[in-house]
């Protein structure tokens, strides 16, 4: 491998702002800010929107909602 040429791989935590959720795991992204983990050690900090803790897919709570009908023309239709 060449030298100076591939992005920083280090740890880094990810912080859920909207859910109070953190996990820790390894990238290249750059981070403005530090955060102090159970492990005693300083790490880079990014901040997300959404993560698996907050997304609706991952909680349960997504909703389809069908404004046009098409689930109902898709059963009269076919007959289900």
């Amino acid at each position: 491998m060449k030298d100076g040429i591939h992005p920083n791989y280090r740890e880094v935590v990810f912080q859920d702002i909207g859910a109070d959720f953190s996990f820790i795991t390894r990238s290249t992204i750059a981070a403005r800010d530090t955060i102090k983990w159970t492990d005693g050690k300083e790490y880079p900090l990014v901040k997300i929107e959404v993560s698996s803790k907050s997304h609706p897919f991952y909680t349960g709570k997504q909703m389809i909602l069908d404004t046009a009908g098409r689930v109902d023309k898709f059963r009269k239709k076919y007959g289900m």
